[in-house]
């Protein structure tokens, strides 16, 4: 099905010359533009896109605020970074870099820590090594290839052989105009041996927008390495999303993942973990409240190529009103991963009549000496667990509450950063509690 926008090629070309992109990344935009009406839509199980409006993109250009240091930061900001123990915090304010904080030492050891187009301009060739190339394909599908067409925002971290980085990473994007469409791309690479914990926060001010969301992150594990990535996403309703959050970890390397995907809006979600190398890691969990109308759909995989790779999902979401969730989860091991091990587990409660949560563990197993398993429901919240609580004096709706905030603790608890945990806390009360 062929689409129209409002950006053409000249517009595109320029904005890549405006934020002094290198010639490789203005030719990737090109590319990827000219060949979004041959390319494929992705196809996420049980979910039709033909009505989600992925394609009302215009070219509108924000200026916000920038920031001098991190008292002068909004409050929205401020309450998810612990302002006095931060080292390293990059914000982004709509698609304005608008704050940046490093710390000495990391750079002095040759950490890089950039806004992606500043990253682009100033480390061209390290950045095109690892951009799109093995975690994402840029003509993967129709929206891989409209994201590096119109990418306009995100994060580049790289850490050096044997840097261990021992305060998190931070990354707030803040959006408050419903103008802005949100085409971030957050790039991490972990070479040897290093070790990096890296958290975002995506937060909407304004109950609703037109804008497009359209995110992707690349996390590169090299040998040994560790990379943990905490991520809590908030945004408002009518940025309709497309969202893919990879993973390539090489030998001994470890990717684990801790994603509290509370979005508003319709969004499809990608998360998939590639254990290349014999004894790499990834433990993913995943935690998610829907609400109104929602639709989403969520597809979590782990694949597994290196021996004694160990791969564990746990997912978990609460369904409301008239909200609707699809769950895959994917353990799938190759051949030649002898000794792996696939663990998932996949749960969705449903605290009303209308709301749907479908919740589909799958395990491809093409090896014969693994060790693999899997647990899936989709249900009300346990009478058992209600009786028990209001026997003691606490009323049904509380009761009720405290099972729910159970039920997603296992994320919220293993979040890095006191502040993300608190939001994060405070996002699922709000989901859980409002009136639709």
């Amino acid at each position: 099905m062929s689409q129209t926008f409002d950006v053409n090629l000249e517009i595109i070309q320029e904005f890549s010359q405006s934020k002094k992109e290198p010639s490789w990344m203005t030719a990737v935009r090109g590319d990827a533009f000219s060949r979004l009406n041959t390319i494929e839509m992705p196809k996420p199980d049980k979910t039709k896109l033909d009505k989600w409006d992925f394609y009302s993109i215009k070219h509108t250009v924000i200026d916000s605020e920038t920031y001098s240091s991190t008292d002068a930061l909004p409050d929205e900001v401020k309450k998810v970074v612990d302002i006095e123990s931060v080292d390293n915090l990059y914000v982004q304010y709509n698609n304005t870099p608008a704050f940046i904080k490093v710390d000495p030492k990391l750079e002095a050891q040759g950490v890089i820590i950039k806004n992606i187009h500043t990253a682009m301009a100033e480390h061209s060739d390290l950045v095109q090594q690892y951009f799109m190339a093995e975690a994402v394909k840029v003509d993967e599908h129709r929206l891989t290839a409209l994201h590096a067409a119109l990418l306009n925002g995100g994060l580049f971290v790289y850490v050096p052989k044997n840097v261990v980085i021992e305060s998190p990473i931070q990354m707030v994007v803040l959006h408050d105009n419903e103008e802005v469409n949100l085409f971030n791309h957050v790039l991490i690479v972990a070479d040897e041996s290093s070790e990096v914990t890296y958290v975002e926060n995506y937060i909407s001010t304004i109950p609703s927008s037109k804008g497009q969301l359209n995110l992707i992150s690349e996390v590169i594990a090299k040998d040994n390495s560790k990379i943990t990535y905490g991520t809590v996403d908030f945004l408002c309703k009518g940025l309709t999303g497309h969202v893919i959050r990879r993973g390539v970890a090489a030998q001994d390397a470890v990717i684990d993942w801790a994603l509290g995907l509370m979005n508003d809006g319709d969004t499809i979600n990608d998360n998939t973990t590639y254990l290349m190398g014999d004894n790499s890691a990834s433990d993913l969990k995943i935690v998610v409240v829907g609400r109104g109308k929602q639709k989403l759909n969520f597809t979590t995989q782990i694949i597994q190529y290196g021996k004694n790779s160990v791969g564990h999902i746990l997912k978990h979401g609460v369904m409301k009103d008239s909200a609707s969730s699809i769950f895959n989860g994917i353990g799938y091991i190759k051949h030649g991963a002898t000794k792996a091990d696939a663990q998932q587990e996949s749960r969705v409660l449903m605290l009303s009549e209308k709301s749907r949560g479908d919740a589909n563990p799958i395990l491809l197993i093409d090896e014969d000496d693994v060790t693999a398993g899997h647990a899936a429901s989709a249900g009300r919240v346990d009478p058992m667990q209600l009786f028990y609580l209001m026997s003691r004096g606490i009323s049904k709706q509380e009761a009720e509450r405290l099972v729910i905030h159970g039920f997603l603790a296992p994320v919220v608890n293993v979040l890095p950063i006191e502040a993300v945990k608190r939001q994060l806390t405070e996002v699922i009360e709000q989901k859980v509690t409002s009136k639709n």
